[in-house]
């Protein structure tokens, strides 16, 4: 907007003309906002808040008559109250670079003063109070011209090749030097030491292997002499073994062997005999059916044509024997009780056929036989 301005945040704007002033100020300052001004009859200058450096390198001497080359470098603003603002815009806003050059000069005239109220000594090791008397002399006369001094550093202290300051630092080198070398022999010391200690702790260990080896070795030929020992007893046991292993392997194929005869041999053997004695006992029986027929005198034909069939009866019964696996669990009397089953077996089937033929059949009623 024209005639509407804004001073910068680190800026501090000034109004002049007209009765803009307050009190005695020739001119109205703007901080941190802006304002309308009338052109042509205002006018608008801007003054710098921000931080300015200025660097001091002076000759000083010292109150023992030693020449010092001093530098120093002082960090400084324009104050931010109105009061300094309008002290400093007045002598510094038509070229504020001076402010460096005048922070300079006023520095150096205190440095000067207070560097010729102490010792070289006391500079060279107490730098920080050197900094603060500086600061405390130059603070009121900076805020006569506006500015506030934010720090001040003293970088460096030359003697100028005098050589006093090294000559007043040669007895510390000196100890520092002793220290050093003390140090250094120590270092020297206790390194030939821990080498010792480094060889001594390689002998024994080198000692123990040897005697953990040689420990070692004995335990092996010792081992190695009771297997040799032991080689024999073994092998003898081994063979007992063995041989004990084949004695039961012959024994199990011997009752295998056995159990085989039963099987092959004996069953078959004792089923043919039982087949026979069994033909023979038919046979007997045969006979006498035959006698008690004969003697009787009743149907002797029809007794005589079933008491022909009773031996082929009990010999077809008695064929399966033959080539049969029968397992006769209590032996001869086992073998008795099968073959008095198979002739009871024939004659009940005889009893059964007579016993058909004899009954009469029965005739429906109103017939007669």
């Amino acid at each position: 907007m024209l005639g509407y301005h804004v001073p910068a945040p680190d800026e501090a704007m000034l109004i002049s003309g007209g009765k803009n002033g307050v009190g005695d100020n020739p001119f109205r300052v703007v901080i941190g906002h802006g304002s309308f001004v009338l052109p042509l009859f205002r006018k608008v200058r801007f003054l710098t808040l921000a931080m300015c450096e200025s660097e001091v390198e002076e000759i000083c001497v010292t109150r023992q008559g030693i020449a010092l080359s001093v530098r120093a470098v002082i960090a400084f603003k324009v104050g931010n109250d109105e009061e300094s603002i309008v002290n400093a815009g007045q002598r510094f806003l038509s070229d504020q670079d001076q402010m460096s050059v005048l922070t300079g000069r006023v520095f150096a005239g205190h440095l000067r003063s207070i560097v010729g109220s102490m010792t070289v000594e006391e500079i060279v090791t107490e730098r920080q109070k050197l900094a603060t008397e500086v600061l405390d002399g130059s603070k009121a006369e900076m805020a006569k011209i506006g500015l506030t001094v934010d720090s001040l550093q003293i970088q460096s202290i030359d003697d100028m090749k005098l050589g006093y300051i090294a000559a007043m630092a040669a007895p510390h080198n000196a100890a520092i030097q002793r220290q050093a070398q003390i140090a250094q022999a120590q270092a020297n010391q206790a390194s030939a030491e821990a080498e010792q200690e480094s060889q001594r702790r390689q002998a024994e260990y080198a000692r123990q292997t040897a005697v953990v080896q040689a420990r070692y070795k004995a335990e092996v030929d010792r081992a190695q002499a009771e297997a040799a020992q032991a080689g024999p007893l073994a092998q003898a046991q081994a063979q007992r073994e063995v041989i004990a292993m084949r004695t039961e392997l012959a024994q199990r194929e011997a009752e295998l062997r056995q159990q085989q005869l039963v099987a092959e041999v004996v069953k078959p053997a004792d089923a043919e005999a039982e087949r026979v004695r069994i033909l023979a006992q038919a046979e007997a029986e045969k006979m006498r059916i035959q006698a008690e027929a004969a003697a009787s005198h009743n149907r002797v034909a029809l007794d005589r044509m079933l008491i022909d069939q009773l031996p082929q009866i009990v010999r077809e019964a008695a064929q399966g024997l033959s080539g049969a696996n029968v397992n006769i669990l209590n032996g001869a009397d086992g073998l008795g009780e099968l073959a008095s089953g198979l002739v009871g077996q024939g004659m009940a089937i005889l009893d059964s056929v007579k016993k058909g033929l004899t009954e009469k059949p029965r005739l429906p009623e109103g017939q007669s036989e």
